[in-house]
């Protein structure tokens, strides 16, 4: 594996974290709280391991230098960034605060902001992996 490769390693974190996130949910909902809590944290470190290797990939391997798509569906494609990354950077702050909020036993706050962690979180994951579809053949190849 070559650093050319960690635009699908990164999507399938995304992807992952996804599929935690909707497990996590669904474990809260059926009353399993230790389960929710152990699926939530492993996305956390899912989507913290993303974070990572992304900014490896776009820092060390490609020098900061933008993958861009020139493609017909280009204003769809852009409308799906901007709002992935403006999200993204609300959730980086939401979900370490709302994992915190739990793991210091304030569930009633935790609720509170949760309601709107999981939709933007899931919407930014979820995006993350679209927009990996739509670049797919446009990044370098080593």
């Amino acid at each position: 594996m070559t650093g050319y490769d960690l635009p699908l390693v990164n999507a399938c974190l995304n992807g992952t974290a996804t599929v935690l996130l909707l497990m996590g949910y669904a474990a809260i909902r059926s009353g399993r709280v230790r389960l929710h809590m152990t699926l939530m944290l492993t996305a956390l470190a899912t989507s913290a391991a993303f974070l990572g290797s992304y900014l490896y990939y776009h820092f060390a391997v490609r020098g900061a230098e933008a993958t861009r798509y020139t493609g017909e569906w280009r204003g769809a494609y852009l409308a799906i960034l901007v709002t992935h990354t403006l999200l993204a950077s609300i959730v980086g702050i939401l979900a370490p605060l709302t994992a915190g909020l739990a793991l210091s036993s304030r569930f009633a706050t935790h609720k509170k902001i949760a309601r709107w962690t999981l939709p933007i979180w899931l919407y930014v994951s979820v995006t993350g992996v679209v927009i990996y579809l739509i670049l797919k053949d446009y990044y370098p190849k080593a």
